[in-house]
């Protein structure tokens, strides 16, 4: 919190001194006249491509699809919501600030020594240094162990303290836009966590309307039963009884086939059922005397 009180201190200061053209709008005049762009010539190609690092649009592009990466291993959509919130605020308050103040950019000054406010101008705060702040700055905040979140915060320091240079080289910024985009890039990065309660309630609501989503579009068919053929397995009062139980995989035994599981006696897998009368009419079975004989046991 005191170092949230401080940044907006200073960002307050360096606003102030500019709208009363105090030293450091001389400041910014000096550096201009001087032209550090015609000074070191040799940097200007260098340079040319290594602000393209401050540049809203390659820089979201770069840093969405890492973060991107990271939601998905961590099945979570936190990074890139932490992302979106970070550039909605930077579009939102870097943007109100640049047209409420609407300063003319070096190359544009009209009158040595002035302070060129309130003209037709966008570049008060640095749009280029504020972004690199914020875009760069997003990778250390969602480091996961102190030593990532070091490493990662001495790299945005650097892209962002050299974006911000480097718009002075070439004279697209004064030297106090480039103070001012620095402070409203750090109190962007300051207050994101008070926007983490409702980071994490968006989070809860788009996950819980994506699997109801899932149940209700879902491309999966449900099972069907499969569709069995009765099955004659006896004759009651004049009609055959009729089983749609599945016969299909139940053992042959000497060519028959049951005709339903536990059912007796067996019939035939294949060809016509018997038609004549039974075997043994009534129900009879061959007397004692119908038997052959059994020759005594050990008899040849």
């Amino acid at each position: 919190m005191s170092l949230l009180g401080t940044t907006a201190v200073f960002y307050a200061a360096i606003v102030g001194l500019v709208l009363s053209t105090s030293w450091l709008v001389h400041l910014d005049w000096q550096v201009m006249l001087f032209r550090p762009y015609k000074q070191w010539p040799e940097l200007h190609a260098f340079l040319d491509y290594f602000v393209v690092l401050g540049q809203r649009g390659p820089t979201a592009a770069l840093i969405a699809a890492w973060l991107g990466w990271r939601s998905w291993r961590q099945r979570t959509l936190r990074p890139l919501l932490v992302m979106g919130c970070a550039l909605l605020l930077l579009n939102l308050s870097v943007g109100a600030a640049k047209l409420g103040m609407g300063r003319e950019g070096p190359h544009y000054a009209n009158i040595v020594g002035s302070n060129e406010m309130f003209l037709t101008g966008d570049i008060f705060p640095s749009g280029h240094t504020a972004n690199a702040v914020v875009t760069w700055g997003i990778l250390a905040y969602l480091a996961t162990t102190p030593q990532a979140r070091r490493i990662l915060s001495i790299i945005a320091a650097v892209f962002a303290l050299g974006v911000g240079t480097t718009t002075v080289y070439l004279g697209t910024h004064w030297v106090s836009d480039v103070l001012l985009g620095w402070a409203a890039g750090l109190l962007i990065l300051l207050a994101l966590p008070w926007f983490e309660p409702l980071l994490d309630r968006i989070e809860m609501r788009v996950l819980t309307d994506r699997d109801r989503l899932w149940e209700r579009f879902s491309l999966r068919e449900p099972k069907r039963a499969q569709a069995v053929a009765p099955v004659t397995v006896g004759v009651r009062g004049g009609r055959e009884v009729e089983d749609a139980r599945d016969t299909e995989s139940a053992p042959v035994l000497n060519g028959l086939r049951p005709a339903r599981y536990g059912a007796h006696p067996y019939r035939p897998a294949t060809g016509p059922r018997p038609t004549g009368p039974p075997a043994h009419p009534g129900g009879a079975h061959p007397g004692a005397g119908d038997r052959p004989p059994v020759s005594p046991a050990g008899s040849h």
